[in-house]
């Protein structure tokens, strides 16, 4: 039989392996231009237009590097562009987002006790924000409003808290902060796409044409790069807080994600000044701790655990799962050997707070993570972590069968 659960899993894998990849390539060529951009010097002798030049070692051999302040008197033969890195990116960003969130919605994008949504409704918030988010930026940036850098910043922050707030008042905590991220993510790929290159390519157009080209391209184009490079450590924080409740189970979820937009632009301040050999701003590592501190203050101030969060608050997911053949069954080994340590309370030595905020203590807790259930404890032997518990292999089957009849109640499990 194929199993679909097991096939969409492995799809995610593969998909978060290109995507880290993808990620690391558009991150590190960004982090290296703004690098280079900064570091550029005046050079005696360097031919007209050039702004700034660089020397650089790496690999056995040295690098001679410059840059002109509008474009070249002539156009190369041969011209090296910098977008499908991020292209990739958000691509396969934005497959995993369907594959793992909207596939999923019942499991991970949807919480009953937050807002009562149908899979559809849901998707929909989650697409339509991303759209809308990109439209807002833009129109700002274009807008007399955005000719003041700083006053531009601000109001993006604002954009920005705003979104994280309304994102933990639709979706459940763990898919809100991811999304907060994917909202910030289009803005960045956004503006690669729809601004950088395309202004770029009509500064190569006038230089094939013979004509002067408008340095006003160059200037928007900076200006959105510039955005870019204080929004992606922000951007890869929210990827990453999924894996840890901490960050998106926290009744403060959204303050913590705040928060951590204002680290970003402290960290990437005094990397910036470091690279323009100006003196290091060690008041922005300062800021940055600070905030670093209040940040994991928050996250223990209190619990994203909603009330009612009972039977009667089950997604129609999780009420197939509660109905199913072997779900009695399933429930009394689950508390058995998992609910010690997936508890408010942990019983268990040395764990304090529930691994991945799941909690496992009653049968609608149970019905709810009846996929990571399958997956971990059923079709794998990751959890218990060391099988601590000493879970039998025949509870193990026991899981799976149940977990196959509740998709396809024909199937013999």
């Amino acid at each position: 039989m194929l199993d679909w659960t097991i096939v969409l899993e492995w799809g995610g894998f593969a998909l978060r392996w290109f995507h880290v990849v993808t990620g690391i390539a558009w991150i590190g060529s960004s982090f290296y231009f703004i690098a280079l951009d900064l570091g550029l010097r005046s050079e005696a002798g360097a031919p007209e237009g050039v702004k700034g030049a660089a020397w650089q070692v790496h690999g056995g051999g040295f690098y001679h590097i410059r840059k002109y302040q509008v474009a070249p008197p002539e156009l190369p033969a041969e011209l090296t562009w910098f977008k499908w890195e991020s292209y990739a990116t958000w691509l396969s960003g934005f497959t995993m987002l369907v594959l793992v969130y909207y596939l999923g919605a019942e499991f991970y994008l949807i919480d009953p006790a937050i807002a009562e949504l149908s899979v559809w409704q849901a998707v929909a918030i989650s697409s339509g924000s991303l759209l809308v988010g990109w439209l807002l930026y833009d129109a700002i940036c274009r807008s007399g409003f955005g000719r003041d850098p700083t006053r531009l910043m601000l109001g993006l922050y604002v954009i920005l808290v705003a979104m994280a707030w309304g994102y933990t008042q639709v979706f459940t905590g763990r898919a809100a902060l991811l999304h907060l991220g994917a909202f910030t993510a289009t803005i960045m790929s956004a503006n690669v796409f729809l601004v950088i290159i395309p202004n770029q390519k009509i500064v190569v157009a006038d230089l094939i044409a013979g004509r002067v080209p408008d340095p006003r391209y160059g200037v928007t184009a900076k200006q959105r790069s510039t955005h870019n490079n204080y929004l992606t450590l922000p951007v890869v924080f929210l990827m990453l807080s999924n894996h840890y409740p901490l960050a998106f189970a926290s009744q403060w979820n959204w303050v913590i994600a705040s928060l951590v937009f204002l680290m970003g632009v402290s960290l990437r301040h005094w990397f910036n000044r470091r690279h323009a050999h100006q003196e290091s701003p060690w008041g922005a590592l300062l800021v940055s701790a600070l905030l670093a501190a209040a940040i994991v203050w928050l996250s223990l101030a209190g619990s994203a655990a909603k009330a009612g969060t009972d039977e009667a608050a089950l997604s129609p997911a999780a009420a197939r799962f509660a109905a199913a053949e072997g779900f009695d069954e399933v429930t009394g080994i689950v508390l058995g050997r998992c609910s010690m340590c997936h508890a408010a309370e942990p019983g268990y030595p040395g764990i304090g707070r529930a691994p991945k905020a799941v909690m496992l203590e009653t049968p609608a807790q149970v019905a709810r993570a009846a996929q990571q259930l399958y997956l971990h404890a059923g079709a794998s032997t990751a959890m218990p972590p060391a099988n601590i518990s000493f879970m039998e292999p025949s509870e193990r089957a026991a899981i799976v069968a149940w977990y196959r009849r509740a998709l396809n109640p024909a199937a013999p499990g």
